[in-house]
Parts: structure tokens; sequence; C-alpha cells
């Protein structure tokens, strides 16, 4: 609990910092709240319009889960195929690398026109900018594997299947985690995008509506609800990984004893 209050409280109390200034500042120099809303006042009518603000959040939190789900099964499956073929890996990986030269605020419209206003365009605007570091990492991370624990591995007649999993996928779990972390944090920024780009429903329509009836702060309160989002799906990561990988908390407590 200690390490988890002392890795906390500095960004708790920036942000704090900078909540107070932003308080004092809106409050001292009477700006139209249309302009610049208080944070006392976007807190006020995000818990007012709350009904509205989860009712737009559901379909963000679907559209970013589902897409997020499709882009790990399709990372893990191309990072084996890499990893157990060196021709799929010398013409799949430039071509990973130069998709991510595509920019998706161009790709999502046409997705929008190809396959409706629906869930499944914003599920594959998803998948698209989450796939790319989840792939990358663990196919670094089977390449990293340990040699020594391979050859022994082979010297007792375990086949390439069995030491694929028994020493490459656990070696590679780091890795994976941490590409984990940064395509987490891009998936619900990638759905509330993609709903500005067309949407019947969602936190990106949400914001779009409140712009355009000068209500700042309901697109404050939405924008606030997305950057929780975004770090409770971060934070989960670090469970999950616990959950995964227990053995690393166990060697970190060896270290520091």
């Amino acid at each position: 609990m200690r390490p988890l209050l002392r890795s906390l409280w500095p960004p708790l109390l920036v942000l704090t910092v900078v909540l107070g200034g932003w308080q004092l500042y809106v409050t001292a120099a009477g700006v139209d709240p249309t302009t610049l809303p208080s944070p006392a006042r976007v807190v006020e009518q995000g818990w007012l319009n709350r009904q509205d603000l989860w009712d737009q959040t559901l379909p963000t939190l679907q559209e970013t889960l589902l897409g997020f789900a499709l882009s790990f099964a399709a990372a893990w499956l191309v990072a084996v195929l890499l990893d157990f073929s060196s021709a799929a890996r010398r013409g799949l990986y430039p071509l990973l690398v130069a998709s991510q030269t595509i920019p998706i605020v161009a790709v999502a419209p046409l997705l929008i026109i190809w396959f409706g206003f629906g869930l499944l365009p914003k599920m594959l605007v998803v998948t698209l900018t989450t796939f790319f570091p989840l792939a990358a990492n663990l196919a670094a991370g089977f390449a990293a594997t340990d040699r020594e624990a391979m050859r022994l591995l082979r010297s007792l007649g375990a086949g390439r299947r069995r030491t694929f999993r028994l020493v490459r996928v656990p070696s590679a779990m780091p890795y994976f985690f941490a590409g984990l972390r940064v395509s987490i944090t891009y998936a619900v920024v990638g759905a509330v995008f993609a709903e500005y780009a067309g949407a019947e429903a969602g936190l990106g329509i949400y914001m779009q509506a409140q712009k355009s009836a000068f209500r700042t702060d309901l697109v404050f309160a939405a924008v606030a609800v997305t950057a929780a989002l975004s770090i409770a799906l971060f934070g989960a990561t670090y469970l999950l990984q616990r959950l995964v990988l227990p053995w690393e908390r166990a060697l970190k407590e060896d270290k520091t004893s």
C-alpha cells in the first residue's frame, strides 16, 4: 500500500495545483463559462448530467473493449506467425511498420462510409489504433528469449511448440504487458475519435453535440470521463500482470530482501 501511495501522491499534487490555479484564474478573471468553465462548474454540471454521461459512456466502453479484444487476438496471431516463420517476418513486419504511417484521421471516415454508423467501424478504428504496439512488443519479446534456456530444453528432447510454450511465451510476457499498457491508453481515444467521424451514440458524438450547444462545461466533463476510463484500463493492466505473472512479484521481493 505504501509504494502505491508514494507513486500516486506526486501526480495528484500536480493535478491539485493545476486545478486550483485554473479555478482561481476563472474566478478572478470572470471568464465566461461558455469559453472556459471552472473545474467546480465542470464537476457540478457533470454530476447533474451524470445519467446522460453514463448513457454515452456505455457505447464508448463497448467499442473500446470489443475493438481491443480483436486487436489482442490479431496481435498474438501475427506475432506468433512472425516468430515461427522467417519468411513471414521478412514479408509482414515492414508492412506492419508502414501501416503506422497511414493516418487514422483519414481511415476512420472511410470505415464509416463502408460499414455505416454501427459498432463495426468503431471496433476497427480501435483495432487499427492499438494493434501495432501489441504485435511489435510481443514479437520483440519472443526474439529476446534466453538462448541457453532454449538449448537446454531442446537437449532434453522438447520440440519447437513445447519450447515456444514453456520458454518463449513466458519470456515475452514483460514485453507484452509493456505493449498492452501503451495500446490500452490509445483504445478509448480511438473509440472517441471514431465516434467523432460518425456515430449514433458515445462520448465522441456527445462532445460534438455539447460543443455545438456551447456547453463547454459538459465537453470538459466528457473529457474527464474519457480520461478516467483510460486510467482505469491502464491500471487494470497492472492487476492483470500480477495475476498472470505472480513470479515477478516474488523475484522483486527476493531482490529487495
